[in-house]
């Protein structure tokens, strides 16, 4: 279908591919998102420059793809960044590929793949090599997993910005969570700058990232899943500290994700980046006189688990019943829509058109998804008293589809191009092991941890290679090897000891409430009214009041 860009661009899919077999032609494949900047900027510019289209059309089947929408697309064929510019052969193979490329750049990459192309075929593309079908090195989980990341955060750390690398800045929400309990000084430093930087003093919430060291050069894009990962790295930070400084930014963030983005059922994608610098220095008022910048209201599975997640987290530490509310709203919206509870099917999106925009049905079991509702789910039972069933009934699902020799590949392993070759995202197996640690934990059944231990097992082996970027696979190894503090709770959700036990300063423990009933998910039941502390073998004497538990939870843990 012709568009605005005046390139006709294919959906994803098998005819795509048949296409460009026919036609022994090389596939284009741009790789878009609604919030990003440059990619309205490249079909504004690049793409509606009529020989630069008409070339697109005459040498190469053009595919367009959303990347939020396809992330198995997306993580197979990103360069860098997006836009994504890749050059595929008709088997899927990449040829070459770039980032944002404007008219003259375009002109030359176009003509040197056509050149390629005549001169070397598919003999030219090659396979990444995260999709050669090499599994990752496996090892024995030491102390020395954990060890190396702690080591990490310092090693990498900019002392003068903050923030770990020294090129663009991302919040890094999960690397700031592990950084917590380990190298606190650094990672609070880190939140300053996101909320010093990267926060929208208006209308709340965070940008994706900064484009250089010192924090300037922001993207001024609010993806959902950002959000809320950040938002539950400052309600973490709250945890620690009582510090008004990271609860005010994670109560805007939050009004931002169920006002802004907010559906009527749901989370919305994400806000772009509309006129950017002045759209976002403008104050309340004068934003009213500006357009407003692109919403994609499809709610994700997966963001909108993440959404859930972070506010029962600052609900748990702060009883606030507006974030409560809205999470059981956000879960109830995916059990309605995006979850089926009895088979644990978990579909990625509900579009506001209904599909994709090309006629395909939105994909299902995808490990980002899966990953991310299960640990909402474990939340919730923690918090809310409810969830169990679904948590296991996704997470059986996960590992009956999707554990493949040891560790998680990340969806179904068939489709157009490469999409039949099993890809095994460290950051994705890591979510999931760990949301199975804290699942084993609240119900006390070892299977779910064993899956863990397996999938963090074939990873040990690349210890020395990892940077902190997957800084939470320490935390995951740690948890492993000492066991994980649980917190088994007599009362129901809501009491003061139930209250007490989420204030306990470990981001990491579990919490589960209804111990005392017959009929409740717990490891282990408790006299009604109390509450008792296990961490590894040790197992505290019964509290009964707040004051006993921070005691017991002293004396338990090291």
């Amino acid at each position: 279908m012709t568009d605005a860009t005046r390139v006709e661009w294919r959906g994803w899919g098998r005819e795509a591919f048949a296409e460009a077999d026919g036609r022994d032609c090389p596939v284009l494949l741009s790789l878009s998102a609604t919030w990003c900047e440059g990619c309205h900027e490249m079909d504004a510019t690049t793409y509606a420059e009529p020989r630069i289209a008409a070339n697109v059309n005459e040498w190469f089947v053009p595919v367009r793809v959303d990347v939020d929408r396809c992330p198995r697309v997306r993580e197979r064929y990103n360069m860098g960044g997006f836009p994504t510019t890749a050059f595929l052969t008709p088997d899927g193979e990449l040829l070459t590929g770039a980032g944002y490329l404007g008219v003259d750049g375009m002109r030359q990459v176009l003509e040197s793949v056509r050149e390629l192309w005549n001169e070397q075929g598919r003999t030219a593309g090659r396979i990444p090599r995260a999709l050669n079908g090499d599994r990752p090195p496996a090892g024995e989980l030491s102390e020395a997993v954990e060890s190396h990341l702690a080591g990490q955060l310092e090693n990498k750390y900019d002392e003068e910005y903050a923030g770990w690398g020294t090129d663009a800045k991302f919040p890094l929400p999960r690397t700031v969570e592990f950084a917590l309990k380990r190298d606190r000084d650094r990672a609070l430093r880190t939140l300053d700058a996101v909320r010093d930087h990267l926060a929208d003093d208006v209308a709340g919430g965070f940008f994706r990232f900064a484009g250089t060291r010192d924090w300037s050069d922001v993207a001024y894009e609010k993806p959902a899943d950002t959000n809320a990962a950040v938002t539950r790295a400052f309600a973490n930070a709250y945890l620690y500290t009582g510090d008004d400084a990271y609860r005010e930014p994670a109560v805007a963030a939050i009004d931002f994700l169920t006002d802004d983005l907010w559906t009527g059922y749901g989370v919305g994608g994400s806000l772009g980046p509309g006129l950017g610098r002045a759209y976002y220095a403008a104050s309340a008022e004068d934003r009213t006189e500006l357009d407003p910048p692109r919403r994609d209201l499809t709610v994700f599975a997966g963001a909108n688990a993440l959404s859930a997640d972070a506010l029962l987290t600052f609900a748990a530490y702060t009883d606030d019943d507006r974030a409560r509310e809205y999470a059981e709203r956000i879960l109830d919206g995916l059990e309605r829509d995006l979850i089926d509870a009895d088979t644990g099917l978990v579909t990625h999106y509900r579009s506001t058109d209904g599909d994709d925009g090309t006629g395909d049905v939105a994909p299902s079991d995808l490990l980002e998804d899966v990953s991310r509702v299960v640990g909402a789910y474990v939340r919730a039972v923690g918090v809310l008293g409810a969830g169990a069933d679904v948590a296991r009934a996704v997470a059986d699902r996960a590992i009956r589809e999707l554990h493949v020799d040891g560790s998680f590949v990340d969806g179904p392993r068939s489709g157009a191009g490469l999409l039949d070759r099993p890809f095994r995202p460290l950051d994705g197996n890591v979510e999931l092991a760990s949301a199975l640690v804290d699942l084993a934990a609240l119900t006390g059944e070892d299977r779910y941890r064993a899956v863990a231990r397996e999938t963090a097992e074939s990873f040990a082996g690349a210890t020395d290679r990892l940077g902190v970027q997957v800084a939470a696979y320490g935390s995951l190894v740690g948890r492993l090897l000492r066991g994980t503090t649980v917190i088994v709770v007599g009362t129901e959700p809501g009491s003061d000891l139930h209250r007490a036990a989420w204030r306990v300063a470990d981001h990491e423990k579990v919490v589960v409430p209804n111990a005392h009933r017959e009929d409740a998910s717990a490891p282990r039941t408790v006299p009604e009214g109390s509450a008792v502390v296990t961490a590894g073998d040790a197992v505290s004497a019964p509290a009964t009041t707040p004051d006993e538990l921070m005691v017991r939870v002293a004396e338990t843990v090291e």
